[in-house]
């Protein structure tokens, strides 16, 4: 099987390479990478990939040296990445985070090729686009998030019509039990350190915010076609139960596994077949207890902020994400407090409805992108307001 990793560096990349070189029935085409570059090249080498990505121009001639003699390609840039993806492949991860993996995401499909998508902002920025473009191409899409690809494997067998209810899990974050006035001096080192996943900076601090769940919400209504009432929130501090679904009957099917991704990557990985997969067996016993509790609101603003989004449509998903990935940019520099970063994407979003274009039907990648960056200047600025204001 041929297969290409788009964020071969990050935590999701990591935990498919890992699962692809335990394998020997792999054909490598490309992997992907940011600025680690020295690990980009140990990838590349261990499983003798024909392509060698980095994202970054400035870091060419490092990666090049580091492949030196081993008769990998080397390439860097957005162009180079585009072009990675139109490489003939059967199945491609989708793990670079960001709205940056929507374009390559895109050109996989175009190619025929299974898409397993650990890039949550591609349903969130043009769920609908991507979802046409799979079945265009007669492609098809697999989740890799943790909840989704549970709600997807509880889907399998079943009638969609008949589910009432889907109920994705969150942790809670490190956060989970702070009070406002706690919140309010959250600090980066804090936000950072996830009680029960092992993820990167990014998607951890997206995770204290439950702006990751928020994320998860609007991508759980793109992928499998459900009203936005149908979609429901329940934080679990165990991390164990990963979704739920809900059908007429009254039944409930529980999704139950250990916090580590290598099962939902390994199952987009090996489907429609079930492998023998290195993760921890459950000990139900050991774990004595599974608690539930309803998210706050208040306290957690994001998940209100999602729901806003679905109701909007358009546009609206491609500005919401903008806007907190400009949010996350600005509490990682240090400018904006825990709490701003809700409240700068509420701004955003609040500016940009006063003008025309949001709630537009989402109609190519260009407008897509146009939004994307329309909702970066408008948040950037707010955000420079916030800073010198100190509101």
């Amino acid at each position: 099987m041929r297969v290409s990793v788009f964020g071969a560096t990050g935590s999701i990349g990591e935990s498919t390479f890992d699962l692809l070189s335990r394998r020997d029935d792999i054909e490598t085409v490309a992997l992907t990478g940011g600025r680690n570059v020295t690990r980009l090249a140990q990838q590349a080498r261990s499983l003798s990939a024909q392509l060698a990505v980095t994202a970054h121009d400035d870091c060419y001639l490092a990666l090049k040296q580091a492949l030196s003699g081993s008769g990998i390609e080397v390439a860097a840039g957005t162009d180079a990445l585009i072009a990675a993806a139109e490489r003939p492949t059967d199945w491609v991860m989708s793990a670079i985070v960001g709205a940056a993996g929507l374009a390559p995401g895109f050109r996989a499909l175009a190619q025929g090729a299974t898409l397993a998508l650990a890039n949550k902002e591609s349903l969130v920025t043009a769920g609908p686009l991507l979802m046409r473009e799979a079945a265009r191409h007669n492609a098809r899409i697999l989740p890799v998030d943790s909840e989704h690809s549970a709600v997807f494997q509880a889907l399998t067998g079943e009638d969609i019509t008949t589910v009432e209810r889907v109920i994705i899990t969150a942790s809670g974050g490190p956060f989970r039990t702070w009070s406002k006035a706690q919140l309010a001096g959250a600090s980066l080192a804090q936000a950072a350190k996830h009680p029960t996943w092992d993820m990167g900076q990014r998607i951890t601090i997206d995770s204290a915010t439950l702006f990751n769940k928020a994320l998860e919400v609007i991508e759980t209504r793109e992928y499998f076609d459900l009203r936005p009432e149908q979609i429901e929130v329940i934080v679990h501090p165990q991390s164990i139960i990963h979704a739920l679904v809900g059908f007429r009957d009254g039944a409930l099917m529980a999704h139950l596994g250990a916090p580590d991704m290598r099962h939902a990557i390994g199952y987009a990985l090996n489907w429609p077949e079930r492998a023998a997969l290195p993760i921890a067996r459950l000990d139900l016993a050991q774990l004595a207890q599974l608690s539930f509790e309803a998210p706050d609101p208040d306290r957690f603003p994001a998940l209100r902020l999602a729901r806003e989004v679905m109701e909007l449509r358009g546009h609206a998903g491609a500005a919401f994400n903008a806007a907190k990935e400009v949010a996350l940019d600005e509490f990682i520099a240090g400018h904006i407090g825990f709490q701003d970063m809700a409240l700068l994407v509420e701004r955003t979003i609040d500016s940009l409805l006063s003008n025309s274009g949001l709630t537009d039907a989402v109609e190519s990648l260009e407008t897509v992108a146009a939004m994307n960056q329309m909702a970066r200047d408008i948040a950037t600025r707010l955000a420079s307001r916030m800073t010198s204001s100190g509101a």
